[in-house]
């Protein structure tokens, strides 16, 4: 609740003209004598003249008329004005009919920014309004706007949040009628937020709520008789809850894919498929890594499998065949030969030729005593005959 001594300029504007009022509206069931205060282009009612707290406010921008009042009784004609706003009519009645024609002034002036012409004023009073007009074009220059929400709080935004203008929230909603018939939205003039809503009787009807923010904080349905939230969140909640389910939260947000495509046409035949990108291609058995040691285009030959000892004997075998081949030339295997029943001893005398020659073994012969014997025996015999 705001105070009105010692006030800043954001929370009551500068003021205009004060003093008592009996108001009446709908919400009111008997007339509430009041002291008003008109602050910039807003009333700000209070119980008493010294009260520094108000209870309530009427701001003038919904402003259609301020008439008399042609009710007919004789006591409070002549000091009985309506004013007509969007949302309603309120009744007020001002002590005098002199003081009920500067409440029409003032107020007409400060809504409209113009000067009445169909009331009965004194020049004076006509310059304090044009002296007022320019005041209240003044501080409405001086105005700040309201930021747009951060971007802190838009990644805070309900899942039913889209960035699409009141066309394309129908259409979007007609679209997707399956998942949701409430989406959350930025209103037309970039500062406040809007309600789209689709339901079906005989058709499709579509409904556009105002969300407006509070300089004091907070949110408010800009409806006939406002709802007050703390977030947005809350605002979807009161929609969803009040309708008992019939609204319910649009959300599109699908599944994702876990491979990255493309549309492609075959060279061949002209067929337009779509394929995978090469990146995207799993790793199959025919590829091999490259290595340090072969590539592919040179393949590494492929050994015999055998056992270890076996390449140790010939790898030992290779290398004495080596070594011999490279000190004397090869010789034929040796001739067999019949077993001898004592080592053979070499006569003095007989040559120490090669031991497989004609001579040799002819000696070895006559050197056997039993051998010896049986050649003499045969040698009588034929002599005898």
């Amino acid at each position: 609740m705001a105070k009105r001594n010692g006030r800043k300029k954001f929370q009551l504007p500068d003021l205009y003209y004060e003093g008592y009022l009996e108001k009446r509206s709908f919400k009111d069931k008997t007339p509430r004598k009041l002291w008003t205060c008109l602050c910039g282009n807003t009333f700000f009612f209070f119980n008493k003249k010294r009260d520094n707290d108000y209870f309530e406010k009427l701001d003038l921008c919904g402003l259609i008329s301020v008439t008399d009042d042609s009710n007919p009784d004789p006591n409070l004609d002549s000091a009985r004005f309506n004013v007509q706003m969007t949302k309603g009519n309120i009744k007020f009645t001002a002590p005098n009919a002199e003081s009920r024609e500067l409440w029409k002034g003032f107020i007409y002036s400060v809504a409209k920014l113009e000067v009445p012409v169909s009331l009965n004023l004194l020049p004076g009073q006509i310059h304090i309004l044009r002296e007022t007009i320019q005041k209240e074009k003044k501080r409405l220059a001086n105005c700040a706007p309201i930021p747009s929400p951060p971007t802190t709080v838009k990644t805070e935004m309900p899942a039913c949040y889209y960035e699409v203008p009141r066309l394309e929230a129908e259409l979007l909603l007609e679209r997707e009628a399956k998942k949701g018939n409430l989406l959350l939205r930025p209103g037309k003039d970039g500062h406040s937020f809007a309600i789209s809503t689709k339901q079906d009787l005989d058709g499709p009807i579509f409904r556009h709520y105002r969300i407006l923010t509070k300089k004091e904080g907070g949110l408010y349905i800009d409806v006939n008789k406002p709802v007050h939230f703390d977030t947005l969140h809350d605002v979807v909640t009161y929609f969803m809850e009040k309708t008992e389910g019939s609204l319910t939260p649009l959300n599109i947000e699908g599944q994702y894919d876990k491979n990255i495509s493309f549309i492609a046409s075959d060279n061949e035949n002209g067929e337009r498929t779509q394929q995978p990108l090469p990146d995207s291609v799993l790793v199959t058995e025919d590829f091999i890594p490259v290595t340090g040691k072969t590539t592919p285009d040179e393949p590494e030959p492929v050994a015999e499998e055998t056992s270890p000892a076996t390449d140790k004997e010939e790898e030992k075998k290779s290398v004495k065949d080596d070594c011999f081949s490279a000190q004397t030339p090869p010789i034929p295997a040796p001739r067999k030969l019949p077993p001898c029943p004592a080592p053979r001893t070499i006569l003095p005398g007989q040559s120490a030729a090669n031991p497989g020659s004609p001579t040799n073994e002819k000696s070895k012969i006559l050197s056997n005593p039993e051998i010896k014997k049986q050649i003499g025996t045969e040698d009588m015999i034929c002599s005898g005959n």
